[in-house]
């Protein structure tokens, strides 16, 4: 094989290297959160390294089964929790 092609194969192996190291790292903070909007309710929990993280990320994904279209997402993310809890496993 030539250079350049193991220069590819270590590259890939790096980046491969780089993506599982990520996905294993355990997260800080565990929040579910609980949103109301348009008369409907969905609660979701996500895994973070911070508790804003996780906040966001769970009201951001409860808002995903509420809303459809753009302008319904914006409304539903400016939108109160109706609850959230957060814990450190």
């Amino acid at each position: 094989m030539k250079w350049t092609s193991w220069l590819a194969v270590v590259v890939l192996a790096g980046i491969v290297a780089v993506v599982v190291v990520s996905s294993l790292r355990v997260a800080g903070v565990r929040c579910e959160v609980c949103v109301s909007f348009r008369g409907q309710d969905a609660c979701r929990a996500v895994d973070a390294a911070t508790e804003d993280e996780a906040r966001r990320g769970a009201h951001t994904n409860a808002c995903a089964l509420l809303a459809s279209g753009v302008t319904d997402s914006l409304a539903c993310e400016r939108t109160r929790e109706s609850s959230a809890h957060c814990t450190v496993p």
